[in-house]
């Protein structure tokens, strides 16, 4: 069904005809009520690569993130979605897998496209290439009208942020498990050039410094920002012949599969060694022990990122929307037990 047999049946000219579709130009109200009961008549649907050339812009929110199937992730696309649904506006979802190349042939592809806004959700990267290329593309896209927001990063992108309290939320963290009695930590960390990764580590390395307490190179593992990551790390860490009486996992991901190693070398969490993790994503609370984190509000992130995205009044300073985090203390820590054997089997 076309545009012109819609337009007969309305009895219109093909050009109002289009122009009630798009919206974009003031039409009659009773030809534009004519206009959409031919087209529902005749089931015709609007092409919307030519409605986005005619409007400067789509009804599409691009959301690129590191890692879709990562909760953190699909938690704050989540909110980011219902909020994109009531305006009425589809979203496009892209992951990354933490490739920064990818992350640019995204917007540069979004920008094409002419989307209305792009969120970028998840840690920069530590690479100046990749700032250089990154500002490039979004100031293009911004200087023709699009909409940029971010989740968690960006020390050299001027876009609009929903910046985490990462280093605060870390040193908190720290704080807490130094309260409980611990003295010996390992970090499992992730990849050293993601933004989140060297605040968090870098919060919880100096709230234990204040408290005179050490954290030696040696007992700081890397790992991919993944359940296999954290799983790897904690063996690595046990192979090392480190025993510390309390880990922290920079990402809850990772606190999993540390989890599962540990049990697999006879471990047992909290009595043998606490484990703590960061973010709060839904599955901490049931595992066996419940998980001791740090709790992001993340669907309110992803409401908050395109809520930033489509304000009205931006004028020229970026704005940076900070969300703390909360420490909760769950069965995965405990205070040491001086009697307890953490020596790996």
């Amino acid at each position: 069904m076309t545009l012109h047999a819609v337009a007969r049946t309305a009895g219109v000219s093909p050009a109002t005809a289009s122009r009630a579709l798009n919206g974009t130009t003031r039409v009659r109200e009773d030809l534009r009520a004519r206009v959409l009961e031919a087209a529902d008549l005749l089931g015709y649907i609007p092409n919307a690569h030519a409605q986005a050339l005619a409007s400067a812009s789509s009804n599409t929110v691009g959301v690129i993130c590191h890692d879709v199937s990562d909760p953190y992730f699909a938690a704050i696309a989540s909110g980011v979605m219902r909020a994109a649904a009531e305006r009425g506006l589809l979203v496009m979802l892209a992951s990354t897998f933490r490739e920064p190349a990818r992350e640019i042939a995204y917007v540069s592809a979004l920008r094409a496209q002419r989307a209305r806004a792009i969120l970028l959700i998840g840690s920069g990267f530590e690479d100046r290439a990749w700032e250089r290329a990154m500002s490039t593309e979004l100031e293009g896209y911004l200087r023709g009208g699009g909409r940029v927001a971010a989740v968690s990063r960006h020390r050299s992108l001027r876009v609009d942020t929903v910046l985490p309290e990462n280093r605060a939320g870390a040193a908190e963290l720290a704080r807490a498990l130094l309260a409980l009695g611990h003295r010996e930590f390992a970090v499992l960390s992730g990849p050293p050039a993601l933004t989140t990764v060297a605040d968090r580590l870098a919060g919880f390395r100096g709230a234990l410094a204040e408290a005179g307490v050490p954290l030696p190179a040696g007992q700081v593992v890397g790992g991919a920002f993944t359940r296999e990551g954290g799983y790897a790390a904690a063996h690595e860490l046990l192979a090392r012949g480190v025993r510390p009486t309390c880990v922290f996992a920079v990402t809850d991901v990772m606190a999993v599969g540390a989890l599962a190693a540990f049990r697999e070398r006879g471990l047992r969490v909290p009595e043998d060694i606490s484990l703590a993790g960061f973010d709060d994503i839904p599955l901490v609370q049931d595992l066996s022990p419940p998980l001791t984190t740090v709790s992001l509000p993340l669907t309110l992130m992803g409401r908050s990122v395109i809520a930033l995205a489509l304000r009205e009044s931006r004028g020229r300073r970026s704005r940076v929307e900070r969300i703390g985090g909360e420490v909760v203390l769950r069965a995965s820590t405990a205070p040491p037990s001086p009697s307890a054997e953490r020596t790996p089997s």
